[in-house]
């Protein structure tokens, strides 16, 4: 994984590696997620959600690991859409 400023680099079941932008990071029931959109353009815009894991790596470093629970997924969902709303609401406070 290479990683720029929010910028992040993965690599797929292909080795192919892609680039994917770090939209937000959020610590979840003591856990911490990762929310990924990728750069290229694509037709639909799919954000990726990964737990971050650091146990067994180097001090600096860190494992992205896909979410296989549903119900882990959508609690991870559910805080980020509720944090891009309240963000969305504050901002709309302040222009007013």
């Amino acid at each position: 994984m290479e990683e720029k400023e929010n910028i992040i680099t993965l690599i797929d079941e292909n080795d192919e590696e892609k680039d994917f932008e770090i939209i937000m990071t959020l610590e979840l029931e003591g856990k911490e997620y990762t929310i990924l959109m990728p750069l290229e353009e694509e037709e639909e815009e799919e954000a990726y959600v990964f737990r971050i894991e650091n146990e067994g790596v180097a001090e600096d470093d860190f494992v992205l690991v896909a979410i296989e629970d549903d119900e882990e997924y959508q609690k991870v969902v559910d805080a980020y859409e509720t944090i891009v709303e309240e963000d969305h609401d504050h901002s709309e406070e302040e222009e007013e």
